[in-house]
């Protein structure tokens, strides 16, 4: 009899404990879940933050402000981070003295080859149509061949090319730098991004006068003439119309 209530007073201790234990892990559980909410909330509200931030630090006039917005960008981008307020940042700096001048007496006061470059090779990351669409606005409207040459190579990488859109651009880009400035490193960009391009493209004699210029050009360096070559040995081997039915869509 002892024996069975000490059985009895064992089992209620049990009973107790699993309670006592189970009402502790829902309490944890809902605290952890409400921190959680609380965590995305204010990461959410950070965000926002920050992309007000920097695009404040684009639009200012200072310099330095806009490599603090370009260091902010690159950040923001490769963390997944492209919000309007981040992209209108972007945009800004890509475009910096080119489609969007600021003159003091006449004077152009922010022209800064060096932030449209960098703005340029990132946006070649957010691969959407509004990207493609600034960036050639950029290559067609852009003097400084290093910055052109990262417009090239950011299309490229995007690899949307409706209605032969972007390799209408890069051509003229290049041609109009041929006859004013031959630059090696923009045409080894161009040759690359033709390269990306081939398959989306519907009239590939573009990119073959093109390529055929350069191949014959010597004041390109015989590495980008060589691979000039190359590349139109390559069109040449393939179909004329077999990329036409993937036109438009990026690579």
């Amino acid at each position: 009899m002892k024996l069975n209530k000490k059985a009895v007073l064992v089992a209620g201790s049990l009973f107790v404990c699993s309670m006592v234990f189970a009402q502790e892990q829902t309490v944890q559980r809902k605290s952890s879940s409400a921190t959680k909410a609380e965590s995305s909330v204010e990461d959410e509200y950070l965000s926002d933050v920050d992309g007000v931030v920097i695009l404040s630090l684009a639009q200012s006039d200072e310099y330095d402000n806009k490599l603090v917005a370009m260091q902010f960008l690159e950040s923001a981008v490769d963390g997944g981070n492209t919000s309007p307020e981040v992209m209108q940042a972007l945009n800004q700096l890509a475009g910096e003295g080119i489609n969007t001048q600021a003159r003091t007496n006449g004077r152009l006061v922010n022209n800064f080859p060096d932030i449209r470059r960098r703005a340029c090779l990132l946006l070649g990351k957010v691969k959407t149509e509004e990207s493609k669409n600034y960036l050639v606005s950029v290559a067609l409207a852009e003097n400084e061949p290093m910055v052109i040459a990262a417009a090239v190579n950011s299309l490229g990488e995007i690899g949307i090319n409706k209605n032969d859109e972007v390799v209408d651009a890069i051509s003229f880009a290049n041609r109009r730098n041929q006859i004013l400035n031959p630059t090696s490193s923009l045409a080894f960009e161009v040759l690359d991004a033709y390269e990306k391009l081939a398959e989306t493209t519907s009239n590939k004699k573009i990119i073959i006068d093109s390529v055929s210029k350069i191949a014959a050009d010597y004041h390109y360096v015989t590495p980008v003439r060589t691979k000039a070559f190359k590349l139109m040995k390559t069109l040449s081997d393939s179909p004329s119309s077999g990329s036409s039915k993937n036109n438009g869509s990026a690579k």
